[in-house]
């Protein structure tokens, strides 16, 4: 990401003025100008401002770090030392539940639920309702927890990834919330807080068929072949609503069929995980979106190991 990537996303997430970033950071507003657009670098001193007042709104670098050959090699070493995911999931209740948790609480945190993480518990292990929380809330909770359970039991019997299963996910996931509930949209979408064009509705199904044979296709590494189906998954946008959330269904269905565990997501790195996505679809860059889904995948396996 360039200096002036980087600043741009600052003044949009901390909502400052120019003027106002500017004093943050300790410059003159004619220095601020010049590097927003481009004219001139910042020195060490600034770049490390930047770098920490972009950590304190994004809760990450500025500078994404490089994929790691170290990180790919611890994540082979763990795939070869689990020989199968989705069996000691489902073999070991707490796990299991754990994984329901952390995977339900944070994913519908990211699409905007204001259920916090004992709320989720609640709902999906003793059946509680919420009184200060929200019908559609609570249904979403138990939506997504019937979703992974299903998913789970696909994954076991080793069960193709297809349009049916992906329908079958937005029809679990809002159930008793929508009408159109696992049927592909027929109307104009857009992303909010996007400038990312999403398909023509006419298109949606002959665009799923195409990345269905895209999510089939043989790859040798699995986070690259993911970040790109899920960048391709949201542009298309399928579905009138519950996008997000089945798009990252489908990264856990995916990460199982590699033997890895379900990518844990966590709702404090919402805008990074967004704008590595934005940055993908937008200029076809996976590098940050990758880095976003091989720690995800760590996060998984912490959950796995009981860590």
């Amino acid at each position: 990401m360039t200096t002036t990537e980087t600043i741009r996303l600052l003044l949009q997430l901390s909502g400052f003025t120019q003027t106002k970033l500017a004093e943050e950071l300790g410059v003159t507003f004619v220095a601020f100008n010049r590097w927003l657009n481009g004219k001139a670098l910042p020195r060490p001193g600034a770049r490390a401002r930047i770098n920490a007042l972009y950590q304190q709104y994004c809760g990450e670098s500025a500078v994404p770090e490089e994929i790691s050959s170290a990180k790919k090699g611890f994540l082979e070493r763990a795939r070869k030392s689990h020989s199968n995911v989705i069996k000691k999931i489902l073999a070991a209740p707490d796990i299991r539940d754990e994984f329901l948790l952390a995977l339900t609480y944070n994913s519908n945190r990211i699409e905007g639920s204001r259920l916090t993480k004992g709320d989720t518990a609640a709902i999906l292990f003793h059946n509680s309702v919420l009184p200060n929380r929200t019908l559609v809330e609570q249904l979403e909770a138990k939506n997504h927890q019937t979703a992974l359970e299903y998913l789970f039991k696909h994954a076991i019997k080793h069960t193709p990834l297809n349009e049916g299963f992906i329908l079958k996910l937005h029809g679990i996931l809002v159930n008793s919330i929508r009408e159109d509930a696992g049927v592909y949209r027929n109307h104009g979408v857009r992303i909010v807080g996007a400038y990312v064009p999403t398909a023509n509705a006419l298109k949606v199904p002959q665009r799923m068929k195409e990345l269905i044979r895209d999510l089939h296709s043989r790859s040798h590494d699995p986070i690259a072949q993911a970040a790109k189906i899920h960048a391709q998954f949201e542009q298309i946008h399928p579905f009138s609503d519950g996008n997000g959330r089945v798009g990252r269904l489908l990264l856990h269905a995916m990460f199982l069929r590699a033997n890895y565990p379900p990518a844990v997501i966590r709702q404090e790195r919402k805008r990074f995980y967004l704008h590595a996505l934005n940055r993908a679809q937008l200029h076809g860059d996976f590098g940050e979106l990758e880095n976003v889904l091989y720690d995800a995948v760590l996060e998984g396996y912490r959950v796995l190991e009981r860590r």
